[in-house]
């Protein structure tokens, strides 16, 4: 059995999204696990949009072989629950595979499942994450990660996402290839995904990295270390890096490559520069390790990409 657990004024697509992922499946699926939604109240629970679910109490079951975890506006008074947080470690503590969806990782950050662990939630909650749980190894441009039996996604769609790779990962990739068709999504997007990839939204609403990102943005043939970075704000090294991830939740190495992947993705797909030559003028030297980072951000190559936009 598939867990969702919810609360009040969670985000009506956290569960939905992933629910519809389980439904098509077990469509092709002999014997595919049922879902069921639980909460600390059984009955209708309002989620933010005024759209009610019917939840089951939370009586720890030994059915439950997975349990999703919601995020949304209620989240804050959802931990303040101790029935929630409890149910949610005793769940962890029977083995169980555990996920959440967008800001539902601050619940299992607060079960203490996610210490040490590599965790992801919406790129716009990471700074006051990162404050918060100093523990949790976020990866806060990530689409969704899994460490060990704990997946953690980013906001609302990625949850679709996660639960295609779970789908995948218990039934075979033609499996969730298929539900993928019928929910009409062209491809799983890869856990390594980027959530977004945009000079703007790297940048914080007091504007403190401001100039020094749309300076990285126009020297990023040079070699941009973090020492370099540190240097052209005049702080040390190690308070810059610690400073910068807490304001843009993101390293300053990985910030570089976003920008980098994102100018080398415009040249490919609007001009017929050699690829090799897009490498070497976006900092990435090598055209290998522009392909990875274009696989990571994009979930394609470079060539893909290109092809794409010519047949567009």
């Amino acid at each position: 059995m598939i867990g969702f657990l919810i609360f009040p004024d969670f985000q009506l697509l956290d569960a939905a999204g992933p629910i519809s992922v389980f439904e098509i499946a077990r469509r092709q699926i002999r014997n595919a696990p049922t879902v069921q939604v639980i909460a600390i109240a059984p009955g209708p629970v309002r989620s933010s949009s005024g759209t009610e679910m019917l939840a089951r109490g939370l009586r720890p079951s030994s059915r439950i072989t997975t349990l999703f975890v919601a995020g949304g506006e209620g989240v804050d008074a959802a931990l303040r629950c101790k029935s929630t947080i409890s149910f949610i470690q005793k769940m962890a503590g029977r083995g169980v595979r555990i996920a959440s969806v967008c800001s539902g990782a601050y619940l299992l950050a607060e079960a203490g499942i996610l210490d040490g662990r590599l965790a992801t939630t919406h790129w716009s909650l990471a700074p006051d994450f990162i404050k918060r749980y100093p523990k949790v190894k976020l990866e806060a441009d990530q689409i969704f990660t899994r460490d060990g039996g704990v997946w953690t996604s980013a906001g609302v769609t990625a949850g679709i996402d996660l639960a295609l790779a779970m789908i995948a990962e218990d039934h075979g990739d033609k499996i969730s290839q298929a539900t993928a068709r019928q929910l009409v999504l062209y491809h799983r997007r890869s856990g390594g995904q980027s959530q977004f990839s945009s000079l703007l939204e790297l940048k914080t609403p007091n504007g403190r990295f401001g100039g020094l990102l749309s300076w990285v943005r126009e020297n990023l043939d040079a070699h941009l270390t973090a020492e370099t970075l540190a240097e052209q704000t005049g702080l040390s090294t190690r308070h810059f890096v610690r400073t910068f991830i807490a304001e843009t939740g993101s390293t300053p190495s990985k910030a570089v490559e976003r920008l980098r992947v994102e100018v080398a993705r415009e040249r490919v797909q609007s001009s017929g520069e050699a690829i090799e030559h897009v490498a070497q003028t976006t900092g990435f030297r090598d055209p290998e390790r522009m392909r990875r980072a274009f696989i990571r951000a994009f979930g394609q190559p470079p060539q893909s990409l290109r092809r794409a936009a010519r047949l567009a």
